[in-house]
């Protein structure tokens, strides 16, 4: 099964950009006014820089917009990376054997995927995604595509 958001990739540029770009313009308001005409008051032009700060902190820490999972095969693979440049993408890609259970954390302004798959040294390493951006449906998908891969791995365990 193929997952994407790539789709979504032009959206989510465009929400980044004008978050940035308003809090560009609020700074530059704020010192204008600040300095020059201070008709508005001082609480007032401080939500200029405030109100902007809160949507880019919020999206910050959403994490990385773009998702894509791909169960074909005998191997999975995750990819998340941002819109913007300042975070580095993450890829991983493993044998389908290995993976041993997974977790969907959903907190109140994101949601994390935690993948526990085991090394060659019987070591459990967890690995974690970013997946607040993805729809219910999707997630959805995700976590049957996930459950079905860990019941295969239980029975060919029994199978053993």
């Amino acid at each position: 099964m193929r997952l994407n958001n790539r789709n979504k990739a032009g959206f989510y540029n465009f929400i980044s950009t004008t978050i940035i770009l308003i809090f560009v313009l609020g700074c530059g308001a704020f010192f204008f006014f600040f300095f020059k005409f201070d008709f508005l008051g001082r609480g007032t032009i401080a939500l200029l820089i405030i109100v902007p700060s809160i949507f880019g902190l919020i999206f910050y820490l959403r994490g990385r917009q773009i998702f894509e999972y791909d169960s074909d095969g005998e191997a999975l693979n995750f990819k998340n990376r941002n819109v913007l440049f300042y975070e580095k993408a993450i890829s991983d890609e493993f044998p389908k054997y290995k993976l041993i259970s997974y977790e969907i954390i959903d907190a109140l302004i994101f949601r994390k995927l935690y993948i526990n798959i085991s090394s060659k040294k019987n070591k459990i390493i967890t690995l974690k995604y970013d997946v607040s951006y993805l729809s219910k449906k999707e997630l959805k998908d995700l976590k049957f595509s996930l459950s079905k891969v860990i019941k295969e791995n239980k029975e060919n365990k029994r199978e053993l």
